[in-house]
């Protein structure tokens, strides 16, 4: 297997993927090189069954939570209302921090995998082929997916308002 490629090809989706879990560019670039330092590791024992990417994320995701049991710290997302994307009307919830920690504290809580397609829609812009090629699944059930996710978040939001 050609490592070289493999960094290549998939560096930039494993980096953004952990700047939207960490909120932060820095550690996101630290933990990135760590992801692949350990996938160098370890590619010996990656046996070829499933999709790379997906192994990459997953290291991905391990090595940002033993960094957060490192570091002791919360997570914490800084969201921008005023980009213009297609998320920006879900966006504008997050108008105070106290909104955006509570969404986030929902968001901990979600089951999988609407927590995860979320999170990958969201936060590492993945498109919905490449979440479904993570999950083994279609890109319809990553959509539906997402939105059902999605749903539950406002319908979380909406309830707080009210009640």
């Amino acid at each position: 297997m050609d490592f070289e490629y493999i960094y290549r090809t998939y560096f930039q989706d494993i980096y953004l993927y952990l700047r939207s879990l960490c909120a932060n560019e820095d550690i996101a670039e630290e933990l990135s090189q760590e992801v692949f330092f350990k996938a160098l590791k370890a590619i010996g024992s990656f046996d070829g069954s499933k999709d790379i990417r997906a192994w990459l994320f997953t290291i991905a995701k391990n090595t940002y939570f033993t960094d957060c049991r490192r570091r002791k710290r919360r997570v914490q997302q800084d969201f921008s209302a005023e980009t213009e994307d297609p998320r920006a009307c879900f966006t504008e919830r997050f108008e105070n921090e106290e909104q955006a920690f509570l969404i986030h504290r929902f968001l901990h809580e979600m089951k999988e995998p609407y927590k995860e397609v979320f999170s990958l829609r969201v936060f590492g812009e993945l498109p919905f082929e490449k979440i479904a090629l993570l999950f083994g699944k279609s890109p319809g059930w990553a959509r539906v997916t997402y939105h059902r996710a999605r749903k539950q978040i406002m319908e979380y939001m909406e309830g707080m308002e009210n009640g």
